[in-house]
Formats: structure tokens, sequence, C-alpha cells
């Protein structure tokens, strides 16, 4: 993984190249990003750019030995610390069991969340993935070693977020005194649930969400789809590169398409509509199911922009524009704050194995009460 590979996020990448070419180093450093966003591929990008031997001002070669074994993920000094759990295959729940398996995770892409390293490895009913406090202990020794071809041994801990308070406390005796040639690099989402001296000991490196044209434009390139579509999903997603990625590969119908047709039949009072849309909303996938109700609280909220005269903030395509423009004359704040809470509701209720089609005619029928309520 290379700076290049990362879409957008420019001004985050020339702060570490630069913090490289200084030799201004942290040796802890706490890489945050929105859950399945760049900062894992930035983190592995920033690694790759210290190791390369043939670096230029702004990124890694991509094709001398230290690059190309960081790309395969077998450098002898970087090592993996993530979650893991007992499987059936594997009975012995620490990284380097899962190392081959990681390998192939990451390699895949770079923009991963959580549940899907869970999925992934195997994990099985309810089981959340944790690093073991052994793990943390067992680090001392991995990094008494010097380096063998690199400057420094990066350890790089993905998603602490799953360190119990018997591991935060290991992992805290080895951040404060950590071997000279040792760097430490805490990759997570949450930075909320460390430990505050976790926290007061790394130096923080915000990696935002990716800006919605940056994204739109890695989409169009990445997954080849058109760049409508490659807008609306990267408006959707707020910043969760992992989610826009499989949106992007999905063969989902035209979600723009399919809630104008959606509001057309609340707005008729076409109860005949709303049932056949409810039978057609049931035989989506989850996650499609999901973006839809995603998708229109997106358009709630450009609309409620657009009456409180605040249309700068619109972040939509001109065709979306001018439906929301439409749509919004309909509408008022107190509508759209009832209508919004009911969408909410029922992706709550879907998220927990909710019948499909009830929830969604409940939701429509909910909808074209509030929508046919005259305005006080």
């Amino acid at each position: 993984m290379r700076f290049q590979d990362i879409p957008g996020l420019n001004k985050t990448k020339k702060t570490l190249s630069l913090a490289v070419q200084n030799q201004h180093i942290a040796h802890a450093q706490l890489f945050v990003g929105p859950s399945g966003g760049a900062q894992l591929a930035m983190a592995h990008a920033f690694v790759t750019y210290l190791f390369c031997k043939n670096r230029t001002e702004t990124d890694s070669c991509g094709v001398c030995p230290s690059c190309q074994k960081l790309q395969r993920g077998v450098h002898p000094d970087l090592v993996y610390v993530f979650p893991t759990v007992i499987t059936k295959k594997i009975k012995d729940a620490e990284s380097d069991a899962f190392l081959p398996d990681w390998r192939k995770f990451i390699q895949e892409s770079y923009f991963r969340t959580l549940p899907e390293w869970l999925g992934y490895m195997g994990a099985e009913g309810n089981r959340q993935g944790n690093i073991p406090v052994e793990e943390t202990r067992k680090l001392i020794q991995k990094i008494s070693l010097k380096p063998f071809e690199a400057p420094f041994k990066v350890v790089m801990l993905w998603n602490p977020e799953t360190l119990n308070a018997a591991a935060g406390n290991a992992l805290l005796k080895t951040l404060e005194e950590p071997p000279s040639s040792t760097l430490f690099i805490l990759v997570c989402a949450e930075p909320d649930k460390l430990l505050t001296t976790i926290l007061s000991r790394t130096q923080r490196v915000s990696v935002g969400a990716v800006e919605v044209e940056d994204l739109a434009d890695y989409l169009v390139q990445k997954a080849d789809i058109d760049a409508e579509k490659a807008h609306q999903i990267a408006v959707n997603c707020e910043g969760n590169i992992s989610e826009a990625l499989e949106k992007s590969n999905s063969d989902n119908l035209s979600t723009t398409t399919w809630f104008a047709e959606w509001m057309r039949a609340i707005y008729a009072r076409n109860l005949t509509k709303l049932v056949q849309l409810a039978d057609q909303f049931d035989g989506l996938a989850k996650e499609n199911q999901k973006g839809i109700l995603s998708y229109s609280l997106h358009i709630f909220r450009q609309c409620l922009y657009q009456i409180s005269d605040a249309s700068n903030l619109i972040k939509s395509l001109e065709k979306e524009k001018a439906f929301v423009d439409n749509f919004s004359k309909t509408l008022s704040t107190d509508k759209i704050a009832a209508m919004t809470e009911k969408i909410s509701e029922v992706h709550y209720h879907l998220e927990r194995n909710a019948r499909a089609k009830m929830v969604h005619l409940d939701l429509s029928l909910h909808l074209l009460r509030v929508f046919h309520t005259k305005n006080s």
C-alpha cells in the first residue's frame, strides 16, 4: 500500500511524508479514522514510505525489496497485532496463529472493519474479537530484537479498542519504555474506548473521512461504475470506504429511482403501489434494504437544508438537487423530524432481523400520515 493508492487525504499524506523526511517520528502514534475508513491503509502507506529504499518526496517506490515484502505482509520488521477469537480450526487465539488469513484479508483490501475480519476468520455466533493480555505481554520479546532490515521495528495494532483493561495496562508499560528502534502504530475508529493513559502517550494522526468527490472518483476507477452511482454511494457511506466498495460491487437497483417512486406513491396515497413496494423491499438483500433507508435519511437532510436556506450544504448531483428542490416544497421541519425518526426506528429493527415487508409497509403508512398532515 502506497500513498497514491489512497483516495484524497493529501494533507495527511504530506504531513506523514514530511515527518519521515525530517526524521520527526513519534515512537507511538494513533491513526484515527471513521469505521471502514482509510486509517489502516494510511498506516501501511506510512510504514512503506518509512522502510522504502528509493522513496521520493511524496511516495514510496513500490518496487524495492522492502516495498514488495510489505505489499505481501511478510516484512520481518513489521509485527501485526489484531483482535482474534477461538475458531473450529484455530484454538490459539493470538495474532500469529491467524497471520496467513490476515495477510490475505488486507491484500484484498486495506479498507476494513472488525465485523468483516471476524467473518473472514470464521468467528461463530456472537463472539467478539479481542486482543488478550498474553499477546501484549509477548510484545516485549518480539521488540527486544533489533530490526533485521529496516531502520525501525514497527508494531501495528489494529482495533486496539478491543484491548481489555489488563491488556491495555500491559501495553501501557511497553509504551512507557519502548526500545529506541521500535515504533508503535495503533489504528482505530473509536479512540474514546482506549485507556486515557494510552491516549496521552501516543501522537494522534487524524485520518478523516475521504471527501465525497475523491471517493466517487476512486469508486469509478476501482469498481468500474458510472459517476452518478459512484457519487450517490460516496455521499451515503460518509467516509466508510469499505461499505462504499461493497455497495459498488453489488447489483443494486438505482436507489434514487426507487426512493422517488416510493415518495410518489405516498404523495398519491397509492396504497396498492405501497404494498407492491413493500414486497420489492422484502426481496432485497439486507444491506440494500438498509442502504435505501440510509439514502432516505440523506435526502431528508438535503430537504432540511433546502427549506432552512442552507442550500450551500447540499451535496448532490444536479439531477438529485432538482428532486430535492421540488420535494422539499411539500415538507416542513416538523414533518422531516417525524419522518426521519421513524426511518431510524425501522433501520434499528431491520438490524435485529425484523420482517422487512411488515416494517416497510408500516413505515410507508406512517410517512403517508405525516406527509398529508396539514402544517400548523
